[in-house]
Formats: structure tokens, C-alpha cells, sequence
């Protein structure tokens, strides 16, 4: 089966996908093209699945990932890091050719960016707490540090759980409103007590008031489509062990 690979105009001539779950290695709960080595997938399987991933943007580069954990943590790429290595970061920059980003998602957004003018791009991992601390507008001035301008970047977001799926509590809603009244436009529901959080349109925003100005997103669910993406939402709300995570990933052209 063909890998997935879904690309934004937004950053048309610059090497980019936002991968699926479909055309990998793994079997099982974690069927099809999981990248995460947090779940309890096969590493041999793993290993296949990123070089099907990279070879299918950016062949011949060594791929760069971090370790995410929800923060607004950006760092610079110069080379791959050792598995066991990686940075606790969830956004990465680069000026590098030969370089390409991973950013790994189940239902968080993936962001790329970049500036080809300068040749500087980046990846962001955007769930809620990310966004919310301010990840975006961190890797927008991390690259400016390596000569981007804000004006001329673009960015793209890509599949994440979509609003209708992501359903919150009160006390979610009101961290939201008590940062930003305006916030409240990425929030709806069928009714009273029913928040539902546009978690795409959150990070768009934060992008927006960055200054970027050209801005794409996907408007993919993760978690409506299990033929398409792993979703630990849904993984969650099926009772299922374990799930996949899927890849994003941006260069720089060689």
C-alpha cells in the first residue's frame, strides 16, 4: 500500500508531508506507518517505517526529531541527535540542508514553516498545552535568529483532532477564556456543558499574531478517520493498549 502524504500549497517548492498511517511495516493496533518509539510497536518496524517516511520527501537527508513533551521549547538543528540523545523540545529550526524535521502527532497539530528566501524552516508540535504556552510564536523567533523574517514565512498545519471530535471540560474552557476572552471563538458544542475546542483554528490564530502571513491549515481529523491516522483520542475511547503516532516532516531543498 502507497504511503500518504499530504502536502500544503502554502509551501509549495520547499520538501514537506504531513504522512498518514497507511503504507508501513507495523502490524497489529499499531497497523501501518507508526514512527513513535513510545508505543510498544516493533523498533525494527519503526526503524522501516521512518526511512519509508524520509525517503518519500526528502531522500538521501538524515531525519531530526526530539523528544516532545507539550512544551514551547524550540532548539536549533545542526545534525541528528542519538536516539537516546534527543533534546526535551517540541519544535525544532534549521538552517541545514540536508536536515529534515520530524514532528510526531496522535491528535496534536503538527506545524511546518518556512522561509525560502532565507532558507531557514521549521517544525512544531502543537497539542493544546503547547499552543497554549506559546510554541508557535517560539518558532517563529527561533527563526528569525537564523535570518528568517516573520513577513515572508509560511506555515502550514496539518491533520489534528478537529473540533467536532474534541470534546472538554469546564475547567479547559475557562483557562482558555481567563487568558484571552477572544478565545472563545474556538470553542462550540451541541449545547450547555457540551465544549468542543477547535484546536486547528487555535494554533492558525497564534500563527496570525505572530505575523505570519501566509498560513494553510489541512482541516484533517485524526480522529475520525482510523483508515487515515492514528488518533490517541480515539485509541483512548476504544479501549485499545496501545497506538501509533504519525510523522510530519519539512526540508530544506539539497
Amino acid at each position: 500500500m502507497a504511503i500518504d502524504l499530504f502536502r500544503a500549497d502554502a509551501l509549495a517548492g520547499v520538501p514537506h508531508g504531513f504522512l498518514g498511517r497507511r503504507g508501513g511495516v507495523s502490524d497489529g493496533v499499531c497497523a501501518g506507518l507508526n514512527v513513535g518509539y513510545g508505543s510498544g510497536d516493533d523498533a525494527a518496524a519503526i526503524e522501516e517505517n521512518r526511512r519509508r517516511a524520509v525517503a518519500a520527501v526528502a531522500p538521501g537527508a538524515q531525519l531530526v526529531t526530539g523528544h516532545q513533551i507539550h512544551s514551547a521549547i524550540v532548539v536549533p538543528a545542526t545534525e541528528p541527535w542519538p536516539q537516546d540523545g534527543r533534546p526535551q523540545a517540541d519544535a525544532m529550526v534549521t538552517d541545514r540542508a540536508g536536515l529534515v524535521l520530524g514532528i510526531l502527532t496522535a491528535d496534536c497539530a503538527p506545524v511546518l514553516l518556512a522561509d525560502s528566501v532565507a532558507g531557514v524552516v521549521g517544525a512544531a508540535h502543537a497539542g493544546w498545552k503547547g499552543a497554549f504556552a506559546g510554541v508557535v510564536e517560539a518558532t517563529v523567533a527561533a527563526m528569525e535568529r537564523l535570518g528568517a523574517d516573520r513577513a515572508r514565512i509560511a506555515a502550514a498545519v496539518g491533520p489534528c483532532i478537529a473540533r467536532k471530535s474534541y470534546q472538554v471540560d469546564e475547567a479547559f474552557l475557562r483557562r482558555f477564556l481567563d487568558a484571552d476572552p477572544d478565545n472563545e471563538r474556538h470553542f462550540g458544542g451541541a449545547g450547555s456543558g457540551d465544549h468542543r475546542f477547535d484546536l486547528e483554528g487555535f494554533v492558525v490564530s497564534r500563527l496570525a499574531k505572530a505575523g505570519v502571513r501566509r498560513i494553510e491549515a489541512l482541516g484533517r481529523d485524526t480522529y475520525s478517520r482510523s483508515d487515515l491516522f492514528y488518533s490517541y483520542r480515539r485509541a483512548t475511547h476504544k479501549g485499545e493498549p496501545d497506538y501509533g503516532r504519525q510523522i510530519s516532516l519539512i526540508a530544506l531543498p539539497r
